[in-house]
């Protein structure tokens, strides 16, 4: 027998845990070399964690929704089996799951008894035990949300699970977990993943540390659109892609950074850092929520070179395959609020970052031009900026500066 283990993959230095979602295989199944086993949630991205060999996967210690950390030895795999012998030692894998869901509640003999290791300590606070709820996690186990629900009601009526009969039958499914039937009025309480919990965080710190203002322009986008609308056929035929609107801010706002340093400086302690280069943060909308990759060095890259990074950046947050190097650092970020329609927005700084700039959706309005009222497709920019270190006047001056840039694009061409 040669047994080959798995384990959770090294986390980079600012990410210290992360929590098993769903195994994909059983103890006993087959599995292939680099074949996907199971998926850990961290705070800025999710894992995939391969097969290392092929085999039979022959036991899994840790449980769906348990929280690991670098390195911790998930399950192993025993190279030289056949699928379907490894079934006695696939019985030990629940007793192993249960083992980490450590509670008076998950020793009974029903999977269905085990409490997830959140769910059990709201359970005992409560005097409460797993056969007292209805779990509606994988294979019966009671999760968070199965916990909270049942802490809410009253303690003389818990929802109590029928002792198992000789031959065990399905626990009835729940539609959501956490859903509580309320009539008409109906409720639903799920735990936040660790990204969404990590973007509370950084946004509650955002506010709490900097000392935050928002200064705001209008654009006239119609250079940009006539300047796009001549070049695009020629620009995707040369270079694979289309030209879009982010390149013109992202050159914009380097232009910008380039005049005012101090937009592109960050604090650190009583110091102030001023990054010698131009890493842009992109926010990007994802299926699990808000992530920022960064474009490094934005300044050596042409428009072709952004159009296909950003790109790249929005089907990989679409797919969940951002790794966490290409979210970590940036010197400034770019909100895209118009992509949804904004008129107008008050962005967050992304710290330790010092200032973020907000883009807005471009509408035909009516302005006044040499006295007289015309029609331009005008965009409210919005810079959020930290007052202890940026000044109003730099912060200005700045988005004054990417105004004129894109109102102008010649000016990105000789510099000025």
């Amino acid at each position: 027998m040669a047994i080959v283990d798995v384990q959770v993959p090294q986390f980079s230095e600012s990410v210290s845990e992360g929590t098993l979602l769903t195994w994909k295989k059983k103890p006993g199944e087959a599995v292939s070399v680099d074949e996907t086993l199971v998926e850990i949630e961290t705070d800025k991205v999710v894992l995939e964690v391969p097969a290392p060999a092929s085999g039979v996967l022959t036991e899994i210690g840790v449980a769906d929704g348990s929280t690991v950390t670098s390195q911790q030895l998930l399950a192993k795999i025993d190279t030289e089996a056949k699928a379907g012998a490894a079934a006695p030692a696939a019985a030990a894998a629940p007793a192993a799951a249960a083992t980490v869901a450590a509670a008076p509640a998950a020793t009974g003999g029903n999977k269905g008894d085990v409490a997830m290791p959140a769910a059990a300590k709201i359970l005992a606070e409560k005097g409460l035990t797993a056969t007292d709820v209805a779990g509606s996690g994988k294979d019966g186990r009671v999760t968070k949300g199965d916990a909270l629900a049942a802490s809410a009601k009253p303690a003389a009526a818990p929802v109590v699970v029928p002792a198992a009969p000789a031959v065990a039958k399905p626990l009835p499914s729940v539609a959501a977990p956490g859903l509580q039937s309320l009539g008409d009025r109906p409720e639903q309480r799920v735990p936040m993943t660790r990204l969404r919990a990590r973007i509370a965080e950084r946004l509650l710190q955002s506010q709490a540390t900097n000392a935050i203002l928002t200064t705001f322009n209008e654009v006239n986008m119609a250079p940009v659109m006539e300047l796009r609308k001549k070049f695009q056929d020629s620009f995707t035929k040369e270079h694979g892609t289309k030209l879009g609107f982010m390149s013109f801010f992202v050159k914009a706002a380097v232009h910008a950074l380039k005049k005012y340093p101090v937009l592109n400086a960050s604090v650190d302690g009583n110091d102030i850092v001023y990054h010698g280069y131009f890493d842009i943060g992109i926010a990007v909308g994802s299926p699990r929520g808000l992530v920022v990759p960064i474009l490094r060095n934005a300044d050596q890259m042409s428009f072709a070179d952004i159009e296909k990074k950003i790109a790249e950046f929005g089907k990989k947050a679409q797919e969940g395959k951002l790794g966490i190097d290409e979210m970590s650092g940036g010197t400034f970020s770019i909100s895209n609020g118009g992509t949804f329609g904004s008129m107008l927005s008050t962005p967050i700084i992304n710290p330790p970052q010092s200032a973020i700039l907000g883009v807005h959706a471009t509408k035909d309005r009516a302005v006044v031009e040499n006295g007289q009222i015309v029609i331009r497709p005008m965009n409210y920019l919005a810079m959020s900026y930290d007052h202890r270190i940026i000044d109003g006047r730099e912060a200005v001056l700045g988005l004054v500066a990417m105004k004129d840039a894109l109102e102008d694009p010649s000016r990105l061409l000789f510099d000025i």
